[in-house]
């Protein structure tokens, strides 16, 4: 069947939406690290809104850090791509064309970095997932003798790691007389802003100190925080999409009606108007980042870990078990009162949608995709509800058993003795404490907290945490998931 490309366009049916404007015509003034499925279904529709609007210095060069698939992918296609919008009331198709350009960065660095510094570009954006930031999420602090930095440090013309390719762009902006562009995350981290802020000046520090004031001093690192569920594409997905088009997508993305975008407003360089393609900019995102991270993502890894050890694929069938329903509403009410609410915000109606989201069943959303890199997201989505409560004095009985089901699931097999494909950055090292531990609480729940990169040393040593994670992990083990999330819910 034919591609879809630009000549293609004309031919698509009615129904489906796609660029009024010539997409060869538009600049690149965005590039993204991470070009992903959550980046083409979330901030490049922002931007596709924006170049609707004549905004047309904003087009995106997408860049992957490792992989060549969706450059392999949409490269054919003239860079566009399908979105394919799914609820309980049917589907909706869109073709984007903001995504003009792709690299590879190992295939070609230099050419990265030279896309980077180019003075047109006047934000750079990522969604590297947690882990691509080579730091702890304990401390949030760069990790100085991960094997990128290392690398880097030792080659930095040449980088692999995401802080090597933003900071040697910046030194040469520098070097050229260029002001340095905005560095625009839109990971799940902490913070996210500042986090990215602190790791970049002291991996600029450690190549040059007069740099690392530089970055420390002239570089704008906005938080934001971002929601869509965007679930893995399938075959059958390609399928529904070359239905919808009458041409072929290699590569579309599925995803839900809601979407929200809130960013600090802090671009020295400019940005585009993204208010009016319905982002939030705000002078203050992080009551909006933790309402987030704790409500959405910490009942998202919940649901994910045991849902997983129960037997379910998808978040909307562990969802239509009323147990595990009635444990994440029971999660959602037990972090609230860490929360500080963003004026105007109905909290209440917001756990509803959440709850409404999660049992989306035309969103397949995998447990097992949600559960990778556990060791990177426990910190913010539930350690830091955690420790809010017991300074509060509070219980932590939903917490608890969320990170529980975390120590379940990365013992390795399921609740049948099949083995679970663990995905994340310390699996090794896990994998190793579970072989000396065994498939015993009062063993495994010690041995995973001494993970400081998790846990840091404050939880460990608390009695009013350790013991009811240890308990959890204990009855998730003699009774399995299914009995204990109704024995936590009575």
């Amino acid at each position: 069947m034919t591609r879809l490309s630009l000549a293609r366009l004309p031919d698509l049916p009615a129904a489906v939406r796609r660029p009024s404007y010539d997409p060869a015509a538009t600049r690149i003034g965005i590039v993204h690290l991470g070009v992903g499925a959550f980046h083409r279904a979330h901030q490049a529709l922002y931007v596709e809104d924006r170049l609707e609007a004549g905004e047309r210095d904003w087009a995106i060069l997408g860049a992957s850090l490792r992989a060549p698939d969706t450059r392999d992918a949409l490269a054919p296609q003239d860079g566009l791509y399908t979105v394919l919008v799914r609820s309980g009331e049917g589907e909706r198709a869109q073709v984007v064309g903001a995504l003009r350009t792709l690299l590879v960065a190992p295939e070609d660095p230099e050419a990265l970095v030279r896309a980077m510094v180019d003075p047109a570009v006047r934000i750079v954006s990522l969604t590297v997932t947690e882990k691509g930031y080579c730091h702890d999420p304990a401390t949030r602090n760069l990790v100085e003798d991960h094997p990128d930095i290392r690398r880097d440090l030792e080659s930095p013309q040449a980088p692999v790691s995401a802080p090597g390719f933003l900071v040697e762009a910046l030194a040469r902006r520098r070097a050229a007389g260029v002001p340095p562009f905005t560095v625009l995350t839109c990971d799940n981290l902490p913070a996210n802003g500042d986090t990215v802020h602190r790791v970049l000046t002291r991996y600029a520090a450690l190549r040059d100190p007069d740099l690392g004031a530089f970055v420390a001093g002239e570089v704008a690192c906005p938080s934001t925080m971002v929601d869509r569920i965007v679930p893995a594409t399938t075959d059958a997905d390609r399928a529904a999409v070359r239905a919808a088009l009458g041409v072929e997508d290699a590569w579309p993305v599925v995803t839900e009606p809601f979407t929200q975008w809130v960013i600090e407003d802090r671009f020295p360089s400019g940005r585009p108007r993204l208010e009016e393609a319905g982002a939030q900019l705000v002078s203050d995102v992080a009551p909006f980042e933790l309402m987030k991270l704790r409500l959405l993502n910490g009942a998202h890894s919940t649901l994910a870990y045991l849902g997983y050890l129960a037997g379910h694929e998808t978040v909307a069938e562990v969802m239509a078990d009323d147990a595990f329903a009635r444990l994440v509403a029971g999660l959602m009410d037990e972090a609230t009162p860490t929360l500080a609410v963003p004026p105007g915000t109905d909290l209440a109606g917001y756990k509803r949608s959440l709850l409404a989201r999660f049992r989306n069943p035309s969103l397949r959303h995998r447990t097992w995709q949600i559960a990778m890199d556990g060791s990177q997201k426990l910190p913010q989505r539930l350690l830091g509800t955690a420790r809010d409560l017991l300074a509060r004095g509070a219980p932590i009985p939903h917490v608890a058993l969320g990170i529980a089901g975390w120590m379940r699931y990365v013992a390795g097999t399921d609740e049948r003795g099949r083995p679970i494909d663990v995905r994340d950055p310390l699996s090794e090292r896990l994998r190793r404490l579970v072989g000396e531990a065994g498939l015993s609480a009062e063993r495994l729940a010690p041995a995973l907290l001494g993970v400081r990169e998790i846990f840091a040393d404050d939880l460990p040593r608390d009695p009013r945490f350790a013991a009811p994670v240890t308990a959890a992990l204990g009855s998730l083990i003699a009774r399995g998931a299914a009995a204990t999330v109704r024995a936590a819910i009575q």
